[in-house]
């Protein structure tokens, strides 16, 4: 989607800008503030107007006057929290999504532009989310989808759908990375691949033989087009592959391996590469925030989570497990 720049006040233009010359954030998330954006900017002239709050999506916001951003307080952005809870129906977790777009435009406006003398969600609170365990396959249920992609490898294309699934659940890329990868990003000599991760940051990550096997394998088999011959991941029509393609390989491949109507996704197989990594690698906290390229460790943590047969084991093996047998018997 193209943002229309001239139906959009100019500070929002220039924070716009900001992010995506400045902050190298992905066209994708600057259109993702775009719209969280002008919803905010739509209710607050609204409110400001006296209309309905059924006239947010029509609300023409080009001549919003600065006057308005000024007089925002906190008071206000709790009304603009009723007002998406209650009128729009947002769960907490989409309040806080839309809310962390309007304040990164306060934070731009205050300190780095100096428009604004306060900030006026400096003490804003924001409903609580529950943080939900990620969602993630066993270690039998991993094998068993890389055993059915590889029962499949007939062709160039299943060889393809097996490298790809077979680097999601080895090394948790996101889509994007995945998508993104050329064919001069992987490293046979040094078995190891460059991901440019979000916010444009490359890490360099290692590959194990199931990764390099499976990529040696496609590659061999893959036609080269002249239309773009780096990406590694091509489509039909020897494009590079779309992130929708790649989400129908991995729906697919769930479904023939029984494992389809859970709610599983290209995210859930990084899931289940982090979970792996830690549960049967002993990978720590530090090792899995560099490999899967997150920026704070504590993204990282929800990955300590364990399986219930391990947290039975653990208070099982706990040498006072059986203090109550010996005194009984006493």
């Amino acid at each position: 989607m193209e943002i229309d720049r001239t139906q959009i006040p100019l500070f929002l233009s220039d924070y716009l800008t900001y992010l995506d010359v400045i902050r190298g954030k992905a066209k994708r998330t600057v259109t993702e503030y775009y719209n969280d954006i002008c919803l905010f900017l739509r209710w607050l002239h609204c409110v400001n107007s006296k209309k309905s709050a059924a006239d947010v999506g029509e609300t023409d916001i080009a001549d919003l006057p600065f006057s308005e951003i000024e007089a925002v307080t906190v008071s206000v952005l709790y009304d603009y929290i009723r007002y998406l809870r209650d009128t729009r129906g947002n769960t907490p977790r989409s309040v806080s999504r839309r809310l962390s777009a309007v304040r990164s435009l306060f934070k731009y406006l205050t300190k780095t532009k100096g428009m604004l003398k306060a900030d006026p969600c400096q003490n804003l609170e924001l409903p609580t989310v529950k943080k939900a365990l990620p969602r993630f396959l066993t270690l039998e249920e991993s094998q068993r989808m890389l055993h059915t992609a590889e029962e499949e490898k007939d062709s160039p294309e299943k060889l393809r759908d097996y490298c790809i699934i077979t680097l999601f659940l080895n090394c948790g890329f996101r889509l994007a990375e995945l998508v993104g990868m050329n064919v001069g990003d992987v490293d046979f000599f040094n078995r190891q691949i460059r991901v440019l991760g979000k916010g444009s940051k490359e890490r360099i990550v290692y590959l194990n033989d199931a990764c390099l096997s499976a990529i040696q394998d496609y590659l061999a088999k893959r036609e080269n087009p002249p239309e773009e011959p780096n990406a590694l991941f091509l489509s039909r029509n020897h494009r590079r592959i779309s992130r929708r393609r790649v989400q129908q390989i991995v729906e697919n491949h769930l479904t023939a391996a029984g494992l389809g109507g859970r709610g599983l996704s290209t995210h859930k197989l990084r899931h289940t590469a982090a979970t792996l990594m830690y549960q049967h690698g002993s990978a720590d906290m530090l090792t899995l925030k560099e490999i899967l390229g997150h920026q704070s460790i504590s993204t990282t943590e929800i990955y300590t989570h364990l399986s219930s047969e391990k947290r039975q084991n653990a208070i099982d093996s706990n040498p006072l497990a059986g203090e109550h047998m010996h005194h009984s018997k006493k």
